[in-house]
């Protein structure tokens, strides 16, 4: 018997080569209302700092505004680099979405700064200590969105008894086992890091403690999804992504690039090999081979959801292929 699994949607807010940060930010509206009217489960966007390719630093505030361009779809952090912030502020930035959009928001943490050591230094006073208090600063932000209790000093306002519900984001199998400790769902990031997405699965499943929030463990990974009407207009339309990784490795911080011909164009034989194995598992064709990739990734690896991204920097080619990839029947 195959089950239908769930898909949704990750946005970084991807600044194309050509383009405006403004141009950014109203497509990621244009993209959260499309994945509405397609019928995704959730709308997340993703926490990075510094990059001149992703426009999605302020999470939250982009939120709000994504929020209002839409009535019914989930929103949330895909996710917020907690180590970078005080839980507070957290708590107040995302009650005050809850709020404003009762029953829709939720928060998925990462452990990671987002950015480079010198940006994470401007975030954060102390990046070793931030980062080792992780586990610490779930706590606080769970009890912040709880009912303050009577005796409690420090109350979120807004964001008590908002409950919003957490998610654990990460790509290591210590993500794994913390988001099973503390009952979570889980959320893999295989669109850029999949070395360890068999063995954090298992880990995760395996030692899951039951909590408040979720009886049973929850799993969802990333895909990046690049759908053109051929498959050889899928394989240039990809090239922008192979593109962006690329500079990343070298240490050039630019706008999403525009897509080439042909990636040999622009990569030597050693980048396209590395780049390729960094994103074997993203889903590159027409609707029919995009549909059999991602169901046998679902099988391959027993998903509960998948959070697909849509690295496309043609504003309409992206929209086209939200709606294409919603329109699918992903079964495990």
């Amino acid at each position: 018997m195959t089950t239908q699994i769930p898909l949704s949607v990750l946005d970084l807010a991807h600044v194309a080569s050509g383009t405006s940060i403004r141009d950014a930010l109203l497509r990621s509206q244009s993209i959260a209302s499309c994945a509405e009217q397609a019928g995704y489960k959730r709308y997340w966007l993703a926490e990075h700092h510094g990059m001149r390719g992703v426009a999605s630093a302020a999470t939250a505030v982009l939120l709000a505004s994504v929020g209002a361009a839409t009535s019914n779809i989930r929103i949330g952090a895909g996710g917020v680099m907690l180590p970078n912030h005080a839980p507070l502020v957290i708590a107040e930035q995302f009650g005050t979405l809850a709020e404003l959009y009762p029953g829709r928001v939720e928060l998925g943490l990462g452990r990671a700064p987002g950015t480079d050591l010198a940006t994470a230094r401007a975030l954060r006073r102390n990046i070793q200590a931030d980062a080792e208090r992780y586990p610490q600063d779930i706590e606080q932000l769970q009890q912040f969105f709880a009912e303050p209790s009577d005796k409690q000093q420090v109350i979120a306002i807004p964001g008590a008894g908002t409950h919003v519900p957490l998610w654990l984001l990460g790509s290591s199998l210590y993500s794994a086992q913390l988001a099973a400790h503390k009952g979570l769902p889980f959320s893999f990031a295989s669109h850029f890091a999949p070395d360890m997405l068999q063995d954090a699965i298992s880990i995760y499943r395996a030692n899951f403690r039951p909590s408040e929030q979720l009886s049973q463990p929850y799993v969802s990974a990333g895909v990046m999804a690049v759908i053109g009407e051929t498959q050889e207009q899928a394989r240039q339309l990809f090239t922008s992504v192979q593109q962006q990784f690329a500079n990343l490795h070298r240490g050039a911080n630019q706008a999403m690039p525009a897509p080439v011909e042909d990636i040999r164009l622009a990569l030597n034989e050693m980048e396209i090999r590395a780049i390729n194995n960094t994103l074997r598992y993203a889903a590159v064709g027409n609707t029919e081979q995009v549909e059999a990739q991602l169901s046998e990734f679902a099988q391959a690896f027993d998903v509960d959801e998948l959070i697909l991204s849509f690295p496309i920097t043609d504003p309409n080619a992206c929209l086209s292929a939200i709606k294409q990839a919603g329109a699918m029947h992903i079964a495990k």
